[in-house]
C-alpha cells in the first residue's frame, strides 16, 4: 500500500513539475513576445521621428541633413511619375526656385519587419516655386532600411492628392 501512495505522490508531483515548466515557458513566450513588440514600437517610432527631420530638412533646404537620412542608392518616384537619384532629389531641394515654407505630415504610420520600415502617410507642402505659392497633398510611400549607421530611406514614392 505504501508502495501505490508513493507512485501516486511521484506521479501527482511529476504532473505538477510538468504544469511549472509548461507555465514557464509560457511566461517566457509571452515575456520575448512583449519585447519584441516594444522594440517594434520603439524602432517604429525612431523611423517616425526621422520622417519629422526630413520635414524640417525640407522647410530648411538643409541637403546635409537629407543627405545623412536617404541612403546612397535613395530612389524617388516624384508626383510626376518620374524617377530621381539621391543627388537629384538633393540638387531640387537646393534649387533657388524652391522656396518651401511648410512640410508636415498628417495621417501617418509605420509598420516595421526587423530591419526594414516603410511609412505611409500625406505629406502637406506650402512654399513658393518660380516665385508662385503653391499647397500640394501628396500621398507617400517611404521604405526605411536599418543599416549600420541606423536607419535611412531607400525608397520614397509620392501621388499629388487633386483637390475634389
Amino acid at each position: 500500500m505504501l508502495d501505490t501512495v508513493l507512485e501516486i505522490h511521484a506521479g501527482r508531483v511529476s504532473s505538477v513539475r510538468k504544469l511549472l515548466l509548461l507555465t514557464a515557458a509560457l511566461a517566457a513566450l509571452f515575456a520575448v513576445r512583449g519585447a519584441a513588440q516594444n522594440s517594434s514600437s520603439d524602432e517604429g517610432g525612431r523611423v517616425l521621428g526621422l520622417e519629422n527631420a526630413w520635414n524640417h530638412a525640407v522647410e530648411a533646404k538643409d541637403t546635409k541633413a537629407l543627405d545623412m537620412l536617404l541612403a546612397p542608392t535613395f530612389v524617388a518616384v516624384e508626383t510626376d511619375g518620374s524617377v530621381s537619384s539621391k543627388s537629384e532629389f538633393l540638387a531640387s531641394i537646393r534649387a533657388p526656385e524652391y522656396q518651401p515654407t511648410q512640410a508636415v505630415n498628417e495621417q501617418i504610420s509605420v509598420q516595421v519587419y526587423g530591419n526594414a520600415a516603410v511609412v505611409v502617410g500625406i505629406f502637406r507642402i506650402k512654399g513658393l516655386e518660380k516665385g508662385k505659392p503653391y499647397v500640394h497633398r501628396e500621398r507617400f510611400t517611404d521604405t526605411w532600411i536599418k543599416r549600420d549607421r541606423g536607419w535611412q530611406c531607400v525608397a520614397s514614392q509620392a501621388t499629388l492628392i487633386t483637390a475634389k
